[in-house]
């Protein structure tokens, strides 16, 4: 099987760890950068080009899309997807997880369970969008944030007014969530692959800190899932249309509530933690759906014949 990996940097512990179980298991392996790429869309033969040679012959591709090139990124797997390439994480599915907003309120269609969340325009609503939350203390994130940048915890309704109010008039989208304070500044990152968590990993924040994420300092340590825990991430995983996932979850009392689903999680810290070989489980889950999709493909060229 030839692999293409879309992936900014060839170095990057996923990328590398992707590489070496895609070669381990017998494929032929490319990481190519999206932004290096430029694309021919044609009714006739559509193709993708990178430093004046045609990118052809790949069976998949496992898109490593960063936030900051979102449009991009995804414009180049789509067209991959037009020329019949089996994609891990589909470009739609890529799109709907990055927009937090539409995510949150597709998990809510399904009952998923999530923070209260508000979402609103005008400086006028400020007083009913914190009402709606429950009051302060309460967590003021950006849509476009990512790795805990942009997320800010106000702990009193004065300093929640003032925080929106500067974020509004920065014109920046911004979300208004209700604060877990039971969590105790801890978050549940659920590994899955295709209807199943393959491995999870709890996340502390440092001392005098609420973000748990690794990049701000927190640290993970392996942890049991209760049978709910494990249904809301594959459910959460499901809703997006995604293949594999990062869901991230929150013990509240009201049961686990799910923060935020990546598309692109990071492996170096669940494999650390849990000792567990993910881009070995995620390549073998590839196998699978490219030898299907493989199938599907034969049988629609012989009915269309």
């Amino acid at each position: 099987m030839k692999i293409a990996i879309l992936s900014r940097n060839a170095e990057l512990y996923s990328t590398k760890r992707l590489v070496a179980a895609a070669i381990e298991r017998g494929h032929e392996v490319q990481v190519i950068d999206p932004l290096t790429c430029y694309i021919n869309v044609n009714r006739s033969k559509s193709s993708i080009h990178q430093k004046g040679e045609a990118l052809e012959g790949f069976d998949a591709v496992i898109p490593r899309i960063g936030a900051s090139i979102t449009f991009y990124g995804t414009a180049v797997l789509r067209q991959f997807e037009m020329m019949g390439v089996y994609s891990l994480n589909e470009s739609v599915a890529i799109s709907r997880a990055r927009d937090k907003l539409r995510s949150l309120q597709l998990l809510a269609r399904q009952g998923i369970g999530l923070p209260v969340t508000g979402f609103a325009d005008k400086p006028g609503d400020i007083p009913d969008l914190i009402d709606m939350v429950g009051g302060a203390p309460l967590v003021i994130k950006l849509l476009e944030g990512t790795q805990g940048i942009g997320v800010v915890l106000a702990e009193t309704r004065t300093a929640a007014e003032s925080v929106i109010e500067a974020f509004m008039g920065l014109n920046a989208n911004i979300l208004v969530q209700e604060y877990i304070r039971e969590a105790n500044g801890a978050d549940i990152r659920c590994f899955v692959v295709g209807n199943k968590v393959v491995a999870a990993m709890k996340r502390q924040a440092k001392a005098g800190e609420f973000r748990s994420n690794l990049h701000r300092g927190g640290t993970a340590s392996t942890v049991r899932l209760s049978k709910e825990e494990r249904s809301t991430a594959i459910r959460a995983a499901k809703t997006m249309g995604l293949n594999v996932a990062g869901v991230d979850l929150l013990r509240s009392n009201h049961g686990p509530v799910v923060m935020e689903v990546n598309s692109s999680p990071g492996l170096e810290g669940i494999e650390s933690a849990t000792e567990k070989d993910i881009a070995g489980l995620t390549i073998a889950f590839l196998e699978q759906k490219v030898a299907a999709h493989k199938t599907r493909r034969k049988l629609n060229t012989k009915g269309t014949g």
